[in-house]
């Protein structure tokens, strides 16, 4: 459970409610300020607690800090060194974000072996945070109908007829090809749990990157440049393993895929508790049984990451006693996984009846899932400093707590509106 006892206006409390305007925030928590304490020294902490949520400007940040440019150029290389900013380069300028913590600042804290920080300890605090206090997982993933991530189907198992029906941004292998840099780091989550003795024998250097952020990763050394030739082949190694491809949700710009296993990552996890709840989003796909070729071997229960297989009986005169593989098709990833396992060629897939929606690029998603929490008003009015910006955010956000029926009918054309002239105009 939660505990809400810290002393307000503290700079990990007040960095706690910065984080918490974003679409994903981080509960308040005993352990989130444990561990905020070893990402953030306590100016760190006030000073990142002042920061916009869009994109901003050394200047910017001088002026919010009222520090010179120069010390606070350095303060913010320094939190780009430790992944707590992202930096982009455009046309010779700097711009920053501060990220959430997931994805975000807790992955990068664990992207690579360092000794500044004690990692083991923040691996023990990360997953009593996630993994047993549960809060912010269910924050993270159970909130609204758009989620952060999308799960790619294992391409080396589509047949001909599958891959009429397969979108380039619905390819992992077409993420990789069209980006403009690739970085790969270890996966955070199996470094995590193998500090806290849980990891399996999956490997660890799979962790990929892409595009703006990954420049700024590579950059500031926690991930390694790879070519797509490499990035190829680390799918290739991530579907020899049995792993399920989770990216970002997004068609345009995809910034990250892991290459997870359904005991360590938090994502595969949550699939599985709460896997009738969607907590990311499937691919087009579910696994149907021929039921005339199936053994009931097995494998592909074992195999699938969020136990979404099971063994029934097969039924019929000439069956008893015999078992074949069951799909629960509500809960399914459609990821491919029991595909590549199946010796008897009794599984394929085919297409779901409805298809699934993928937001356009980052900005689309940030903005459908901060309409859905509630939290439009914090990126439409993020500097609220007049007192008209504060009395439209608190109108907004009256309007947005609204029953939904009455939501829809206030918000149906500010909401339209604000899309459009977001992905048109700006990058959250």
């Amino acid at each position: 459970m939660s505990h809400h006892n810290t002393i307000k206006g503290n700079s990990y409390s007040n960095l706690t409610r910065r984080l918490n305007r974003y679409p994903l925030g981080a509960p308040p928590s005993e352990l989130l300020f444990k561990i905020l304490k070893m990402l953030f020294s306590e100016r760190e902490a006030e000073l990142a607690s002042l920061l916009p949520i869009k994109p901003f400007t050394d200047k910017k940040a001088a002026e919010l800090w009222k520090l010179d440019l120069k010390d606070a150029r350095n303060i913010l290389n320094d939190l780009a060194d430790r992944g707590i900013l992202l930096d982009y380069e455009n046309d010779g300028n700097i711009t920053y974000t501060l990220v959430p913590p997931m994805a975000g600042f807790f992955e990068f804290s664990l992207m690579r072996y360092r000794s500044d920080i004690d990692q083991k300890t923040l691996s023990e605090l990360l997953y009593q945070y996630l993994n047993v206090e549960e809060d912010f997982i269910k924050a993270l993933f159970l909130n609204g109908e758009t989620q952060l991530g999308r799960v790619f189907v294992n391409e080396s198992v589509l047949t001909n007829e599958n891959a009429l029906h397969v979108l380039d941004y619905e390819r992992a292998s077409e993420v990789v090809k069209t980006a403009s840099h690739i970085g790969v780091g270890v996966c955070y989550c199996r470094h995590k749990m193998k500090h806290v003795g849980k990891n399996c024998g999956a490997p660890l250097d799979i962790c990929l990157t892409f595009n703006s952020p990954a420049s700024s990763l590579i950059r500031h050394g926690i991930a390694r440049k790879i070519d797509a030739a490499e990035g190829l082949a680390l799918l290739d190694q991530a579907r020899d393993n049995n792993l399920v491809q989770f990216g970002e949700n997004a068609r345009k710009g995809v910034s990250f895929i892991c290459n997870c296993c359904g005991c360590c990552c938090e994502a595969l996890i949550a699939a599985r508790k709460f896997g009738f709840l969607n907590p990311v989003h499937t691919t087009n796909f579910i696994p149907v049984i021929a039921e005339e070729k199936c053994s009931g071997c097995g494998k592909c229960i074992s195999s699938c990451p969020i136990d979404a297989m099971k063994l029934v009986a097969a039924g019929g005169p000439l069956r008893q006693g015999r078992k074949k593989a069951d799909p629960d098709t509500e809960r399914c990833l459609g990821c491919g996984v029991c595909l590549k396992v199946c010796n008897s060629g009794a599984l394929k897939l085919k297409s779901r009846e409805e298809r699934v929606i993928t937001p356009v690029n980052s900005v689309h998603r940030i903005v459908l899932m901060a309409i859905e929490r509630g939290k439009l008003q914090e990126l439409l009015f993020d500097n609220q400093v007049l007192f008209s910006h504060r009395a439209m955010a608190a109108v907004l956000g009256v309007i947005l707590k609204l029953p939904p029926a009455k939501q829809i009918l206030a918000g149906r054309q500010f909401r339209s509106r604000c899309l459009s002239a977001l992905l048109k105009n700006s990058k959250l």
